[in-house]
């Protein structure tokens, strides 16, 4: 266990099988010596727990490098989102005192005999558990399946050619899943399941959630995603689309930088795993499986604290100098371009935006200066390669048509450059172009506000000032994520090539006051929404959406990636024969209900009857007197003729308490229910123009009832379609005695009153008023029609349909979210449960008349586990 959980403190990381470094008698020792004294510090302190999030990425926060003597050297890498977060997030209230843990990979490859050394270190001065993985593993995980295959895809990529991306390939996914294993692995090492949130960070660990949902099913897990998802079309490519979304799924809080990546992965739930989500109270949450999944969405944000030391160097100051005099001083405006080299940062389209700016405005020659910083590609490949030779030749073209002298209108760098070098260059350009055809997000526009902001010290090297209002322009691509939250900046469509130069000469034309109220604007949204405002935000919903995990039971199910979590009520329990049995005995007055589809018969069955054992169960109950029993159906009135026959020929009668009803299809034999049916005359040809409409749609005519189904049509269509459908039917049926109803992939009309709710409430109310209020309520069914009748029954405990101290019993089949306090696992379960109940009933009449029970048992035998009866 971990130091904080009340054990001697031993670093619970494990590099190797069976192996736990720097751990033998001599530092148990003194290990528990350390520990007795922190306790007894502890004591004296009234500071309450500290609050631990593990963070979760592909790599850890660090840099290593060797030193001198070959020892390995290890420090913080200020520039990695993942530290910036934790000192940023610190700053706020509340949180000065919590505590992270970092779990990832490194950059560098760390032999096998230092891998246990190098671990203990990181652990100790860090809090950081590196997860170490073979070479052949790393590159088939990271350069394979997560650049190769997810990366381009996310980005809109198609692998319609081996040249336009890589092919789906089986080993590079098995690499991946392996690789997420191992990371979930790791945060077994250290997690306290109780306390600890977890939050799992990009694209390189999508199925993570999956692994650690299956060892601990009240994990408090965040996920957030920092690259675009595709719209649905292009995910729904992928041949693992259903693995990874599920195991999205087993996370609790998904994040994502804009409404447009959220849509996409709804619909993507929508249409392949047929769910369907609402907002609550501003929140966009996903039911599965009796889990509520939050989506929250919330743009990244800068360190501004970092931004800030970075302007105070004296280095900044002395490369904003030279700049000015590189540039301002000799009448040249400096245009900026800062992104990484690779196919989908869009620098080539901004060169020939900017060569088309020349073109077209001559004026611009001489004066105007595009300075591109082209940051080292990421990954690597064929593409990188092309995206650069096609960039240097296109600096070079433009060069030499427009080039003078003294003046060279595109600087390309291509050296890697340092954080303050980059905050000069921001510091001096006049306006700043980001014009990527697809990026997660993209904090470049953010860098250069607070950069245009200054501080003093710079206001004073550009003879600024203090009282002087700051100004910048940006142009931005509409495909990037941080788009959204720049509402001064000037958006294009970087495809457009004559746009982007148009929206450049816009914004050298742009007159000063209006660039400053669009960079006051900017400054103050960036400026409060930094990164520590992010992490803060994600925690607090994080918190918000766990804070039920306790009051609910949990289940895993399913296999490999199929698995889910079910979460249910904690009242929510398998219904014990015995139980039931006990409580039948001793009750005087029964009401039973039962459903008949997916309940008495499996779903599976569709056509068959149930045998005359069956039947014969269902006699004794009826044959009781104490009994009233009710059975639901949805079949046909023409598949159950059968079904009256047998019954007929058993000598079940009305007198004996025994009554169906057919759902939809028929009136409740005994109620007299009005035949009147020309309503669907109104009805079915409103149904037809949208069948008409609607691929996949369907009218099925259920007698008493029409229902239009669009389960095999678009779900996001005829999701649309069902909506305008209920309100059209609504109008024209306001005058008939019919109610219209819309559920997932259907709408239905019926006659007003038919519901099985309605039945229940009605046959409860008849035994009340007869006398015969029940002491005993026995209720099972297995979907969504069944509801209703749980819900009356459960709420008419204590209520004046049933006797004082009333037992009742609301059954589903499955274990799933339902108004039902208990649950039986199969229809198979259900028919032990009523042979049970029978051979008491047919028990007590034996005894009644005199005669030999039955059945071979005893009194008290109820529960023999015999099953040739379900045959």
């Amino acid at each position: 266990m971990l130091p904080s959980l009340g054990q001697p403190r031993i670093p619970r990381v494990m590099t190797a099988s069976g192996i736990v470094p720097g751990l033998d008698r001599a530092d148990a020792a003194a290990d528990a010596d350390a520990y007795a004294a922190s306790v007894a510090s502890d004591d004296q302190s009234d500071q309450p727990p500290r609050e631990r999030t593990i963070i979760v990425a592909n790599q850890l926060p660090i840099r290593a490098c060797r030193g001198a003597d070959g020892a390995w050297e290890f420090s913080w890498d200020q520039d990695s989102l993942l530290r910036q977060l934790k000192e940023s997030l610190r700053a706020h209230q509340g949180r000065a005192h919590m505590d992270f843990v970092y779990i990832g990979g490194l950059r560098d490859d760390i032999p096998a005999e230092d891998q246990d050394k190098v671990a203990l270190e990181l652990y100790e001065r860090f809090r950081c558990v590196p997860a170490f993985l073979p070479d052949d593993l790393r590159s088939r995980f990271y350069h394979g399946f997560c650049k190769q295959q997810l990366w381009p895809l996310f980005h809109y990529m198609l692998p319609l050619s081996p040249e336009l991306g890589g092919r789906f390939d089986r080993d590079l996914w098995k690499a991946y899943l392996s690789v997420n294993k191992i990371f979930s692995d790791k945060i077994l090492e250290v997690i306290n399941p109780e306390e600890d949130f977890v939050w799992v960070h990009d694209y390189h660990l999508m199925v993570l959630p999956t692994f650690l949902r299956k060892k601990f099913n009240r994990v408090r897990l965040g996920f957030f995603l920092h690259s675009p998802f595709p719209s649905s079309e292009i995910y729904k490519t992928l041949p693992v689309r259903e693995e990874v979304l599920r195991a999205l799924l087993n996370a609790d809080l998904i994040g994502f930088h804009t409404f447009d990546y959220a849509r996409h992965f709804l619909s993507c739930c929508s249409r392949m795993l047929g769910m369907k989500y609402e907002s609550q109270r501003g929140y966009i949450g996903l039911e599965y499986y009796g889990r509520t999944v939050t989506v929250k969405i919330l743009p990244v944000g800068i360190h501004l604290g970092q931004l800030q030391e970075v302007l105070n160097l004296p280095e900044t100051g002395l490369k904003v100098a030279e700049l000015i005099k590189e540039f301002r001083d000799r009448g040249r405006i400096m245009m900026l371009g800062v992104d990484d080299m690779d196919i989908f940062k869009g620098i080539s389209l901004k060169l020939l935006a900017f060569e088309e700016l020349l073109t077209q405005h001559p004026e611009y020659r001489g004066k105007v200066v595009l300075v591109q910083i082209a940051n080292p590609a990421r990954g690597k490949g064929k593409d990188v390669k092309e995206v650069q030779d096609e960039s240097y030749a296109m600096v070079k073209r433009i060069n030499e048509a427009f080039g003078q002298p003294d003046y060279q209108p595109v600087i390309l760098i291509d050296r890697p450059l340092h954080f303050y070098e980059r905050m000069a260059y921001y510091v001096v350009a006049e306006c700043c172009l980001v014009t990527a055809v697809r990026d997660g997000m993209n904090l470049i526009p953010y860098e250069y506000i607070i950069a245009r902001q200054g501080n003093e010290k710079i206001d004073r090297i550009l003879g600024l000032s203090p009282f002087t209002r700051k100004k910048s322009m940006l142009v931005v691509s509409e495909f990037i994520g941080c788009s959204p939250s720049l509402s001064g900046a000037i958006r294009v469509n970087p495809w457009n090539i004559e746009s982007v130069a148009e929206a450049m000469d816009k914004a050298l034309h742009t007159g000063e006051g209006e660039q400053v109220l669009r960079h006051e604007k900017h400054h103050k949204f960036v400026s409060t929404h930094d990164v520590g405002y992010w992490a803060n935000s994600f925690l607090q919903d994080l918190a918000r959406t766990c804070q039920d995990h306790n009051k609910r039971r949990c289940w895993g199910i399913g296999f490999g990636l199929r698995f889910r979590c079910v979460a249910l009520d904690t009242s929510f329990k398998k219904l014990a024969v015995e139980q039931l049995v006990y409580a039948y005995r001793k009750a005087s007055t029964r009401a039973i209900l039962l459903d008949y589809d997916g309940t008495l018969m499996p779903e599976s069955s569709f056509g068959k009857m149930p045998s005359s054992k069956t039947i014969n169960m269902l006699n004794s109950l009826c044959r009781d007197e104490k009994n009233l029993v009710l059975i639901t159906s949805t079949k046909t009135r023409a598949t159950l003729s059968e079904w009256f026959s047998a019954c007929e020929d058993l000598g079940l009668a009305a007198e004996h308490g025994y009554f169906i009803r057919l759902e939809r299809d028929a009136e409740w034999e005994t109620c007299g229910l009005a035949t009147d049916f020309s309503w669907k005359q109104i009805a079915e040809p409103v149904m037809k123009t949208y069948t008409e409409t609607t691929d996949g749609s369907i009218i099925e005519d259920k007698e008493t009832a029409i229902v239009w189904c669009y389960k095999d049509a678009d779900r996001d269509f005829g999701s649309c379609q069902a909506k305008e459908l209920h309100d059209h039917l609504e109008s024209v049926l306001s005058n008939e005695p019919v109610s219209v109803k819309a559920d997932l992939n259907y709408v239905e009309v019926k006659p007003q009153g038919v519901s099985k709710g309605l039945v229940a409430k009605r046959m409860l109310s008849t035994m009340q008023e007869l006398g015969l209020p029940p002491d005993f309520v026995l209720c099972v069914g297995d979907d969504r029609s069944d509801e209703d009748m749980f819900e009356v029954i459960t709420t008419a405990v204590d209520g004046p349909y049933l006797s004082p101290g009333a037992t009742v019993f609301a059954c589903t089949v499955g274990q799933k979210p339902s108004k039902a306090k208990y649950y039986l696992d199969e229809p198979a379960d259900i028919k032990r449960m009523i042979r049970a109940l029978a051979r008491v009933s047919d028990q007590e009449l034996a005894m009644e008349e005199g005669e030999d029970p039955p059945y071979p048992f005893l009194a008290g035998d109820d529960t023999s586990t015999d099953d040739t009866w379900l045959n």
